[in-house]
């Protein structure tokens, strides 16, 4: 039970610290988040609980995939907020388009041979 509560709680401290950082400077806490810590700690545990070197290459190529549809909400959520949309609309038509991106990466990988 200990060793679920340490993942979470590293996991936490990572995200609070980058909340506190981009307070003082949103250049620097942008650069530690585009950081793959989250990718790096998910692939450690990962290993630690499974040794599956598969598995790990599996989630490490299937990540890289993931993170291409994401992008694109990087700039439309600035640019929604910069034209005038409130916040929590211009945060949800962001998540939106991510998850339409995301479906299509999906379906244009899979033509491509790529299984995600």
């Amino acid at each position: 039970m200990l060793y679920p509560v340490i993942k979470a709680l590293l996991s936490g401290v990572i995200i609070m610290a980058v909340s506190e950082i981009a307070k003082r400077n949103p250049a620097l806490g942008a650069l530690v988040v585009s950081l793959p810590l989250v990718s790096i700690l998910a692939i450690l545990w990962l290993w630690n609980d499974t040794g599956d070197t598969e598995r790990i290459a599996a989630h490490a190529e299937a990540t890289f995939w993931y993170v291409l549809p994401s992008l694109p909400m990087f700039l439309a959520f600035p640019a929604l907020l910069r034209h005038g949309t409130g916040f929590w609309p211009a945060l949800a038509l962001s998540c939106i388009l991510t998850f339409l991106l995301y479906l299509g990466t999906v379906w244009i990988a899979a033509r491509f041979g790529v299984r995600l």
